[in-house]
């Protein structure tokens, strides 16, 4: 059975403010469109009003107070998610787990991304250097455990951001791991809102979409975005 992991924590004067209602329309948007059998998890600092049928994890206070080099002042600080590659997470996720953001926008069948063989799956932003983005990663318990022994809180942001690996733990697993995982992209259907839905798109949803990644702002529950881009309502529920 694949466990789908997600993450909420309170973080004071972040651009964006989550909540348990996200992680219940999260676990909606999964329960639609993943058929095969799965169990969906929230690893939190707060469980209050999340959908019963959704397990709980208490997240703890490791790397809480990291900063985001590549964007200190204003940036995420996603080092706690971290935590997921040591082998003993196995025994919160189970064998094999997806951990997915609460801003993306599931659109279609999720069967094709997530039933995938590899032992580590990442999504990729359209880039030219293809750079790993955190929002989703799939992964059989323990099995890039060095993301999480090697990590020096005092030492590893900062190498990982001078080496052109942005963002907070992203830039540490692809500064660990290498560019050359395995990856979603857009030819898997999965897309970047901004850079892929908005611009010439004029927020229209892509053709193929099974995935909108929401990184950054907007989030999907904004209303301007939900004014220029109508299908959020359709599927964001």
């Amino acid at each position: 059975m694949l466990t789908v992991v997600t993450w909420k924590w309170e973080k004071p004067g972040y651009r964006s403010k989550f909540t348990a209602q996200h992680v219940n329309t999260s676990c909606s948007m999964v329960d639609r469109h993943y058929p095969d059998p799965h169990r969906v998890i929230c690893i939190t600092d707060d469980p209050r009003g999340i959908d019963s049928s959704i397990e709980t994890f208490p997240i703890g206070d490791v790397y809480a107070d990291l900063k985001n080099p590549t964007w200190p002042a204003v940036g995420p600080n996603c080092f706690r998610r971290l935590q997921m590659f040591a082998p003993e997470f196995e025994k919160i996720a189970g064998p094999r787990f997806v951990s997915i953001d609460l801003d993306v926008v599931i659109t279609g069948d999720l069967r094709p991304l997530w039933n995938r063989p590899e032992d580590f799956v990442i999504y990729a932003t359209n880039s030219s250097n293809y750079h790993y983005n955190g929002s989703m990663l799939m992964m059989t318990a323990g099995c890039r455990p060095q993301v999480w022994t090697d990590f020096d809180p005092q030492t590893s942001p900062r190498l990982a951001n001078a080496a052109g690996n942005f963002g907070s733990d992203q830039g540490w697993i692809q500064y660990k791991l290498g560019k050359n995982e395995a990856k979603w992209t857009i030819k898997d259907g999965v897309f970047s809102y901004r850079r892929d839905c908005l611009g010439r798109n004029r927020g229209r949803l892509p053709k193929g979409a099974r995935m909108v990644v929401f990184h950054g702002k907007p989030d999907p529950w904004d209303r301007l975005a939900r004014k220029t881009s109508p299908w959020i309502d359709t599927f964001y529920r």
